[in-house]
């Protein structure tokens, strides 16, 4: 399975429950997060050490205990120091009926500005709940989507009623551009990272100057455009170290990276190991 591949649009859970679970460490092959967004919510919750999160451009630092509610559309990611995390996306609109009343009441939150975003610390009532919802989803115990259907209204009540969101999402013409030609280059990032991508192209893509580019992507991914592209390379790279048994040389060519001296100088500066020493200690 190739994670990285996976689209924005990638449908969560069932049908009927649209509601999936994602556990990370540092054996998954996507133990770091890329940039991306979806169109679903997703709440993390972090079981130990660190989790540094970039949240349309805001830095947060998640610890043990610690969560994050994340809004549908908003571009995310970030990397993990000894952490041991997880995940659960879902689609609000369809897991949580909005024609009911409690639907009702949300979306009149939500049409006057508020972002269902925020930081959950690790001593809040909002991370309990959340902790609780993510032992449900885990055990899957007869009646588990009753529980975790409520868990996740009584986690919206807390998050409302003591302002852990977002209270003005309200972004500005100029931002709104800005978060969008930042998706584009992200696109054309993860689609085509294997040709000979260059600044300009990427500019032309987004309709940017290449210096504006340079800074906006900066300020949202803390990369350059250029950097960001090779850092992708590598995750692609070490995916398929961990998966596959293709040779070094290959993958490097698959990656994107037509000097392999080169593609090792870079995976050891990003990984700390050579690609050899890398899939001796994680391949699957």
């Amino acid at each position: 399975m190739r994670y990285l591949a996976s689209h924005e649009r990638a449908v969560r859970g069932t049908f009927d429950f649209p509601i999936a679970l994602y556990y990370v460490d540092s054996t998954h092959p996507r133990y770091e997060m890329p940039f991306h967004w979806h169109m679903e919510h997703e709440l993390i919750s972090v079981l130990q050490g660190t989790l540094h999160l970039s949240v349309n451009g805001e830095a947060v630092t998640l610890c043990a205990g610690d969560g994050i509610f994340i809004e549908e559309g908003s571009i995310h990611g970030g990397f993990p120091e000894n952490c041991i995390y997880e995940c659960i996306v879902f689609d609000l609109e369809r897991f949580l009926p909005m024609a009911s009343k409690c639907g009702q009441s949300l979306q009149g939150v939500r049409a006057g500005g508020a972002r269902l975003e925020g930081y959950l610390p690790a001593e809040s009532k909002a991370a309990h709940i959340l902790r609780r919802l993510f032992e449900a989803m885990e055990c899957e115990a007869l009646g588990y989507e009753f529980t975790t259907t409520g868990l996740l209204w009584e986690l919206l009540d807390e998050i409302m009623a003591h302002h852990l969101h977002t209270a003005d999402g309200a972004q500005t013409l100029r931002q709104a551009r800005q978060t969008e030609a930042v998706k584009k280059v992200l696109r054309c990032i993860r689609s085509d990272y294997a040709e000979p991508l260059t600044l300009e192209m990427l500019a032309t893509h987004a309709n940017l100057d290449p210096k504006y580019l340079c800074r906006m992507f900066r300020r949202v991914t803390g990369r350059t455009p250029i950097g960001y592209l090779n850092y992708y390379r590598i995750e692609c790279a070490a995916e398929l170290l961990c998966l596959g048994n293709e040779s070094v040389t290959d993958i490097a060519l698959q990656c994107g990276f037509g000097d392999v001296s080169y593609f090792s100088r870079v995976f050891r500066r990003l990984k700390n190991e050579t690609p050899s020493e890398y899939r001796r200690a994680h391949k699957q």
